[in-house]
Formats: structure tokens, sequence, C-alpha cells
């Protein structure tokens, strides 16, 4: 078994939504709260979010394969590669290419979920009007909760 490399995310925040890994959105930040949460260093970040799961059903992959694979030491080649052998919900490029725009678009989408966004928001960086979809949420708080400015 390879070792695992994990970021420590109680030092760091994991790669933003908006990295990329095969053309995907989130995947990269799949990956290193994966590995932080085997390694015991994810802090507040939590594998298998909601917003992970969003992509896990996308491609058809189910999250403790994927995270037994993290396990193995899988660097980030290795596991685009077994998704792509992997994954139920084979993807041309174009609908992956498709699906990560969309998810850089992405807001909001219930009143519920506008409330929590612009609490959240609001107590981040309430004059920052460029804060508009749920991927710049994300950046935002990974950034402040490390003591950047806002």
């Amino acid at each position: 078994m390879a070792k695992i490399i994990a970021f420590d995310l109680t030092k760091r925040p994991p790669r933003s939504p908006r990295a990329r890994l095969g053309g995907y959105a989130i995947l990269p930040r799949i990956l290193d709260k994966g590995r932080a949460v085997i390694a015991g260093t994810n802090g507040e970040y939590n594998y298998a979010c909601p917003l992970d799961l969003l992509f896990l059903r996308y491609v058809g992959v189910d999250a403790e394969k994927l995270k037994a694979r993290l396990a193995a030491g899988d660097g980030d080649g290795e596991i685009l590669a077994w998704i792509r052998k992997n994954a139920t919900n084979a993807r041309a490029d174009e609908e992956i290419a498709t699906w990560t725009a969309y998810m850089d678009r992405r807001a909001p989408s219930s009143v519920e979920l506008r409330a929590y966004f612009h609490d959240l928001h609001a107590k981040l960086a309430p004059a920052r009007d460029d804060i508009v979809t749920w991927f710049d949420l994300l950046d935002l708080d990974d950034h402040a909760s490390f003591g950047g400015p806002v």
C-alpha cells in the first residue's frame, strides 16, 4: 500500500471547487477531503457532503469505494483513471464540460438555501457583491476560515 499524501485541512483548505481534474469541477476538492478524513486531518471538512454527492451521483461512483482507492494511496491521475473505468454513468467530454459549467454557475435554488447562503455571506463579507454562486461562497468561506482578508 502506498503512503497517503493528505493535506492537513485544519491548517489549510482543500482545493477550490473550481479546480479541475479530467474536466470535472469539485473532484480535486473531494479527493483532498477524502484523503484528509483517512489521515484524520479533515478538521471541519466533510467527505461525501451534499456537494460531493452531486459529483458522485453524476458519474455513478460510490463514496466508500472511492475512499478505498484513496486509502490505497492512489494519486489524482490514478483516481481519475479509476473513475473513468468504474463510473456507472460514463460521460463524454462535452457532457463533463456542460456539467462543470453548470456547477460553476450554480446558486441557491430554494428559499431555505437562499436564506442559508445569504446569512453566511452577510456574516463573512457583507460588502462583497461578487458572491453569487455556491463556489463563490465556498471559496470565500475557505479563505476567511484561515485568516484571509475578505
